[in-house]
């Protein structure tokens, strides 16, 4: 299932959301290739979103949640990727 977090975030003068996938990376690369988003949006686990692009993220079909419903679900997944790790 693909998962995306309130726009929070605060970074580059915007505000973002995480998106997440609780199955695969294979399954978030996909969605996130047909809904446009660059691949130099990735980093580690997740995709970063800008505010602006959250509802649209919404009507393809990624499904919000709380962040520490997020998290949760990335680390039950084992596809919780922290930074220097």
């Amino acid at each position: 299932m693909i998962l995306i977090d309130p726009p929070v975030w605060p970074g580059w003068d915007r505000v973002w959301s995480h998106l997440v996938s609780d199955e695969s990376y294979e399954e978030l690369h996909a969605f996130a290739r047909s809904v446009g988003i660059p691949a130099r949006g990735f980093d580690r686990d997740h995709y970063d979103v800008p505010s602006e692009e959250y509802e649209a993220m919404v009507a393809a079909g990624a499904v919000p949640v709380p962040s520490r419903v997020l998290v949760r679900r990335l680390i039950d997944a084992g596809l919780r990727h922290r930074k220097g790790t």
